[in-house]
């Protein structure tokens, strides 16, 4: 009678995994951290001045929104960005429209309810042809959220993410490694590197890829940070994209600084990226939707504001998006 190992079960499991959807991918990605992770005593301490300290909620009602009943028509030829709150953005480009890390629900696991509501109510969305997933903390990967998809939507997630959306019945699901892109009709979508991390349970630490994405279309071109600290990748990322039009990036959740530094930017970092990058013009997010971190409210807006101009940057082109707001980017002279 054979005798149950359940070690070797779960040897099995895992590599099942790295194989589901044809692809042999290895084990862990440790290898692509950029600095080492915080220790056990790291993480004690950030949990005891956690207890102690955090922003005031009094500057929530002060947070911008401007929900809307429908997004606003955009035309075949241009392209738009929504803020629906923290990491969640409606991209319309190319005809095609795309979540980015969608979030709609209340609440995520071991933080308080949202500051905010979602900037675009779900029954107001037009049909979704793609969702693109940074990683799989649960401020970016949400499941109730997942769950309200059509099991046909496409799905472009990092490496070795994969199976948990075939786990959940999605028949469309593409998982790519950094540099490797795909195209969505005319839209391109390419995964690119990011200095963070992954973890969804205690013990799958960096066991999936994390990183950002370029959605290319025509004469458009947006990059989606994802989740990321300051790093040399966004100089890279420029040099192989040297025409990016916006960068959305990330510009909260990074106090305090001696725990946050390795896997989220400040403000000022951000605005270094987008100069990295060589992109014009910058949307701001990851603030204003949960609280993460020691911050005050509104400064992680505040602060890039003050950061961008004293870069000599023009105003009008750092967009401090309300939660709800849509925005055009400008057309090219041709257009």
């Amino acid at each position: 009678m054979a005798v149950f190992d359940p070690r070797r079960v779960r040897k099995q499991l895992e590599r099942n995994r790295q194989t589901h959807g044809g692809r042999d991918w290895p084990a862990s990605f440790k290898d692509r951290l950029t600095e080492p992770l915080p220790g056990l005593r790291m993480v004690l301490r950030m949990m005891r001045e956690r207890r102690n300290s955090g922003p005031s909620l009094a500057d929530a009602r002060n947070i911008p929104v401007r929900r809307a009943d429908a997004l606003p028509p955009v035309p075949a030829d241009r392209a738009a960005v929504t803020w629906v709150g923290h990491a969640s953005y409606v991209v319309r480009m190319g005809g095609r429209t795309i979540l980015t890390d969608p979030v709609w629900s209340r609440r995520i696991p071991g933080v308080r309810s949202r500051l905010t509501p979602p900037g675009v109510r779900w029954e107001s969305l037009p049909e979704i042809d793609a969702v693109v997933i940074s990683h799989n903390h649960f401020d970016h990967l949400d499941a109730p959220t997942i769950r309200r998809l059509p099991r046909t939507t496409p799905i472009y997630a990092p490496a070795m993410l994969g199976w948990w959306f075939r786990r959940r019945g999605f028949t469309t699901v593409h998982e790519l490694d950094w540099w490797e892109a795909l195209d969505l009709g005319p839209v391109r979508l390419e995964f690119v590197p990011a200095h963070h991390w992954s973890r969804r349970g205690a013990f799958d630490t960096c066991k999936s890829l994390w990183g950002g994405w370029v959605l290319s279309s025509g004469e458009f071109k947006i990059y989606f940070a994802g989740d990321t600290g300051y790093g040399h990748w966004f100089a890279e990322i420029g040099a192989r994209h040297p025409d990016i039009d916006l960068a959305l990036l990330p510009v909260g959740a990074y106090e305090p600084r001696w725990f946050m530094r390795a896997v989220h930017t400040n403000p000022a970092e951000a605005v270094r990226a987008c100069l990295d990058l060589g992109a014009p013009r910058m949307a701001a997010m990851h603030w204003g939707t949960f609280i993460l971190s020691a911050e005050p409210l509104l400064a992680p807006v505040q602060e890039a504001i003050r950061e961008w101009e004293s870069a000599g940057m023009p105003r009008d082109d750092l967009w401090d998006l309300a939660v709800g707001e849509t925005r055009l980017l400008p057309a090219g002279p041709d257009s």
